[in-house]
């Protein structure tokens, strides 16, 4: 399963990066959770529609986010780790937030779709998410 979770992960990254909510949300379940760096702000996206509000924002903050997979590492049947670079310019000013920002992401599997994402700002402590 681990293979088929690796090729999930990039397909879920894909469908960010082209702004593809429908085909981001068929990689997941229907109650996934996504924890994004701004948990402590927005809270997470839960469900389809949690899912469809993160990319709304997306694009009106910084529609030129974008997620490069640097490395995805399978642990277990059910996990995959994996060390993305993150860059984005603020939408009205065009100010560059984040220019290749190293970030880590655990994401959780439950029968081949993806249950959870968490973002962490700090790859070398992903038990603490940014914010």
């Amino acid at each position: 399963m681990s293979q088929e979770n690796l090729h999930a992960v990039r397909k879920c990254v894909n469908a960010l990066n082209q702004r593809d909510v429908e085909a981001y949300l068929a990689c997941c379940t229907d109650d996934v959770e996504l924890r994004s760096l701004l948990v402590a702000l927005e809270g997470a996206h839960e469900g389809a529609d949690g899912i469809r509000r993160f990319f709304a924002d997306v694009q009106d903050s910084a529609p030129d986010f974008w997620l490069d997979v640097e490395r995805l590492e399978a642990v277990g049947a059910d996990r995959v780790l994996a060390f993305d670079r993150v860059s984005a310019s603020g939408r009205t000013s065009g100010v560059t937030v984040m220019e290749g920002i190293p970030v880590g992401a655990v994401y959780d599997f439950v029968e081949g779709k993806i249950k959870r994402v968490q973002v962490f700002a700090d790859r070398a402590q992903p038990s603490k998410p940014w914010g």
